[in-house]
């Protein structure tokens, strides 16, 4: 993510900038805290003697944000699964509004967490703060009236792809494609040898990169079902060797009491992060739909895709037709068809997962139709 295209939208609306211009971004999840250390790096090369400030990540932390809130206080995901947490939601976006408000930095950015940065973003735009947006929510995929909200509370969105941008334009919305750092990140060939043996695993023996999701509301539903599957296809390869990379620190307990209670006999490890090396380590992947299917399609690794939540929220997305989109993942999405297995809900059984990620372990044919 080069500063000039990072920067592209702050050219397109030349704000008359301070000596040392203040930049508030607030980071939803753990791949919005990834986007915003890049997204201070790169403005810190156009800006070298801005401020950042804002909710962030240890990447944001590392790159030189100063944190109003941390960013676990936004990882919920699922109607469901944010209901309870509303309470804490509004205080937490009534203080920042409060702050930053008297802040009044130079811009504010959220990134990702549309249904809370949003309106902190509209509010703080009608008080003469510019407001962007970084990641765009799924317009395309359901509520696409929520269009009409965003033009009102956004001066600039920052699309990853590039179909996204004639959507807002549509509906005038200043909007620019600045592409995904994952892209840039990635680009050396990966050595499926040289990552089993940085992780110390058996080349010769066949591997399962697992990852369950970045949030505990993902954990929570996936964690069981993904460990009944590895136990399944332990059955049918007992030298199977499964790793999962743990997205945070926090997310440990309910994996380790998911692998003792359904699949205490597999050769089954945690990572502290290291999700591209585990990745680049694996003959197939079985992970939740989100930013990691990108990272996994761009490290050229076969994936089995699955998805489960709360049966509200399963109602609400599925039965209302509320999700347009016929995909929920980026590698189906970028290439418009069912490039790679998705199990949603009640079709992510153990039983079925298990079948699907067996096909890409055991069938070369079918990884090589994939990759």
């Amino acid at each position: 993510m080069s500063s000039a295209v990072v920067c592209q939208g702050f050219r397109k609306r030349r704000m008359d900038q301070p000596h040392e211009p203040v930049f508030a971004l607030i980071a939803g999840e753990i791949s919005g805290d990834l986007l915003g250390g890049q997204l201070i790096v790169a403005l810190r090369r156009r800006y070298p003697k801005a401020r950042f400030v804002g909710v962030c990540g240890p990447r944001m932390l590392e790159a030189g944000c100063e944190a109003l809130a941390s960013i676990d206080a936004l990882s919920v995901m699922g109607l469901a699964e944010v209901l309870p947490a509303i309470p804490r939601l509004l205080r937490l976006r009534s203080s920042l509004l409060k702050q930053l408000s008297a802040l009044a930095p130079t811009a504010v950015i959220g990134i990702d967490a549309p249904d809370f940065n949003l309106g902190l973003e509209r509010r703080l735009r009608q008080r003469g703060i510019p407001a962007v947006h970084l990641v765009s929510p799924t317009v395309w995929a359901w509520r696409q009236s929520r269009i009409k909200g965003i033009a009102k509370s956004v001066d600039l969105m920052l699309c990853l792809f590039d179909f996204e941008t004639d959507i807002y334009h549509q509906h005038g919305v200043d909007a620019a494609y600045i592409g995904h750092p994952l892209a840039d990140s990635l680009r050396d060939t990966p050595s499926r040898d040289a990552a089993c043996a940085e992780l110390g695993l058996k080349a010769d023996q066949p591997v399962l990169a697992v990852l369950p999701g970045s949030r505990g509301g993902e954990v929570k539903y996936l964690a069981p079902t993904f460990a009944k599957t590895i136990a399944l296809l332990c059955e049918q390869m007992p030298q199977l060797q499964c790793l999962t990379p743990l997205a945070k620190p926090g997310l440990r307990g309910a994996l380790e009491r998911a692998m003792a209670q359904y699949a205490p006999e597999a050769d089954w490890r945690l990572l502290e992060g290291q999700s591209d090396m585990a990745m680049r380590a694996a003959d197939a992947v079985l992970l939740a739909s989100g930013t990691a299917t990108l990272e996994c399609l761009l490290l050229r690794r076969p994936m089995v895709v699955a998805y489960q939540g709360s049966a509200l929220t399963a109602f609400v997305m599925l039965k209302l037709g509320l999700l347009k989109s016929q995909f929920v993942s980026l590698p189906n999405l970028l290439t418009g068809q069912a490039t790679v297995p998705e199990l949603l809900q009640g079709q992510a059984t153990p039983e079925a997962l298990a079948a699907a990620c067996a096909k890409l372990l055991t069938d070369a044919s079918a990884r090589d139709a994939q990759t």
